[in-house]
């Protein structure tokens, strides 16, 4: 990891090594009180096993731990942590008021090759103490990861970030994202569109309209993030790059018929 009064390497030149962003490793995760936190983990434990429970059902599952929380509460943690239920519920934010509305593009739609439709979404990633978000741009055919970035907070910087990065592996004809206001931000959807590429956007509160990713982080939390316990902004960044790669050159998906997705990315 990296040293702060290394002898004889700089930090850029240890982060430019581990191939980590100089900006991370001076990120500090973002903060709530220890029971707001342990509140946290237990919400994106419970939505990560049931994604169709709202502030309702978690509310009654924390009250039913013996914690005395009531909805507001909950709703302002759901909206922090950016959990949203399959129908209508707290979202990771509001669009902006002004956004232009995109019509989903999916339904119905055959998927069969790669590059025909990227989705992204944010996640929640828990650290020891704090917590930072997660962006993630997927493609829907072949599973592969084609761009993520870190962030400790939910501005649209660190999406267009992604984008760009993963608009160097190519273009897809459609890109899907929910309506939050860091996809409906008018650089990023203007980037998309100069690129010829289609937006898409998911009906308010409907998550399975973005299904794909959503699996994506049930995998990433359940067999990273909850079983390392990630202490550091950069453990973390060097623990989800171990493991994207991982997931996108070796770990083998029954949809694709038990290949990897950089296979199937890559190969067509």
């Amino acid at each position: 990891m990296i040293e702060v009064n290394h002898p004889h390497l700089s930090i850029r030149r240890q982060c430019a090594l581990l191939g980590l962003n100089r900006a991370t490793f001076y990120y500090q995760p973002a903060g709530e009180s220890p029971l707001n936190e342990a509140l946290m983990r237990l919400l994106d434990e419970e939505y990560t096993r049931h994604p169709f429970y709202g502030s309702p059902r978690m509310t009654t599952y924390l009250q039913g731990l013996g914690y005395p929380v009531n909805h507001k509460r909950v709703e302002r943690l759901l909206q922090t942590l950016g959990l949203r239920a399959v129908f209508p519920a707290p979202r990771l934010s509001q669009p902006q008021e002004e956004h232009r509305v995109y019509p989903y593009l999916l339904r119905g739609l055959t998927v069969d090759h790669p590059r025909q439709v990227w989705a992204a979404d944010i996640t929640y990633i828990r650290l020891v103490q704090g917590f930072m978000y997660l962006v993630a741009i997927l493609d829907w055919f072949s599973r592969y990861v084609v761009a993520w970035v870190l962030s400790n907070t939910l501005d649209s910087r660190f999406c267009l970030q992604a984008l760009h990065q993963a608009l160097q592996s190519g273009t897809p004809e459609i890109f899907n994202t929910d309506q939050g206001p860091q996809f409906t931000d008018r650089v990023f959807t203007a980037t998309l569109e100069k690129a010829a590429i289609r937006v898409s956007m998911d009906g308010r509160g409907r998550v399975f309209d973005n299904i794909f990713v959503e699996r994506l982080w049930r995998s990433v939390k359940y067999e990273d993030i909850y079983l390392k316990e990630y202490a550091t902004v950069p453990a973390l960044h060097t623990g989800l790059t171990e493991y994207f790669t991982f997931y996108n050159h070796e770990r083998p998906h029954q949809s694709l018929e038990y290949r990897v997705p950089a296979k199937v990315f890559f190969d067509r």
